[in-house]
């Protein structure tokens, strides 16, 4: 049975997902996870996603494969790093992707126990440039009968205040994940993210308004078209998602987001991972985009 079962210990599972980007950054790559989910401002150039839901609500998958696969999807085609948190009955851990790099997390059981590898939290280190506070993060892999799991996320995100971290209130590591959807709803900037898209991708969600936090407007994809100067330069949602369009850096990166989201989509269809299919299907999508502007612009 996966892990999500909260009967043993009466804790449900629940995430989070911070970016380390601009609530705006975010939000144009969040659309194309085709989930749910409330974005908010957390500290000094970090956002936070909270999932409105998720596959493991129904025993589906456990949280950390979705997670996994959803920092995936949102890391690899942004220069940004996603850090990924998240719990169940069972245990509680994180996972950092930057980039095409390979992902690295530490998991820690309900009580506390680590059972993760002290190598995963220097590199953890080292990828957000919290080398010199490596001691306070490597007491996290240490045996404290008196820490649970709980405890130790908080303990992590106590050290990531040095990089700038602030979660807003209400969002509290170890609640469930209705808990913190409604507290994401209430807070002054929260803005929804739904990913309902095709065409072109909208530069931006609605934002919640009112007493009663409805939805205002919606997020209506524009009909793709070429921009009036050259690709990959000027203004415009495309250059956003597109930066290098049209030149031999792009149709690197194209390619090698086509080459890994081959085997990501498959590897999400055999293990039926909505998380690991998103990543996939974003990779590709992203590959086929910057491919499919590059005649635009010829190669110097």
């Amino acid at each position: 049975m996966a892990t999500t079962e909260t009967s043993r210990t009466g804790r449900a599972p629940g995430a989070l997902l911070l970016c380390r980007a601009d609530a705006d950054s975010v939000a144009r790559t969040a659309l194309l996870l085709g989930e749910t989910m409330t974005l908010a401002r957390a500290g000094d150039g970090w956002s936070v996603l909270v999932p409105g839901g998720g596959p493991w609500a129904g025993d589906a998958e456990t949280v950390d494969d979705v997670l996994t696969g959803w920092a995936t999807a949102l890391a690899v085609g942004a220069p940004w790093p996603v850090l990924a948190l998240w719990w169940d009955a069972d245990r509680a851990g994180y996972t950092l992707v930057s980039g095409f790099r390979r992902p690295v997390g530490y998991v820690w059981l309900a009580d506390g126990t680590p059972a993760g590898q002290d190598e995963a939290m220097r590199t953890f280190a080292a990828r957000l440039g919290l080398g010199p506070d490596l001691p306070l993060l490597d007491r996290l892999t240490a045996s404290d009968r008196w820490a649970d799991a709980r405890a130790r996320l908080r303990g992590l995100l106590t050290v990531l205040t040095r990089a700038g971290v602030a979660l807003p209130p209400g969002l509290d590591p170890g609640e469930p994940a209705d808990r913190l959807r409604e507290a994401a709803r209430v807070l002054p900037d929260a803005r929804p993210v739904t990913g309902q898209v095709t065409g072109q991708i909208a530069p931006a969600a609605g934002r919640f308004t009112g007493a009663d936090r409805s939805l205002e407007g919606e997020v209506r994809p524009e009909t793709a078209r070429p921009a009036s100067g050259a690709a990959g330069t000027g203004p415009g949602p495309r250059n956003a998602w597109l930066p290098w369009a049209g030149t031999s850096k792009g149709q690197t990166l194209a390619l090698a987001q086509l080459a890994a989201g081959l085997p990501l989509t498959a590897w999400g269809a055999y293990r039926r991972s909505g998380g690991w299919l998103a990543a996939g299907a974003l990779l590709l999508a992203h590959g086929a985009l910057g491919l499919a502007y590059a005649p635009m612009r010829p190669l110097d």
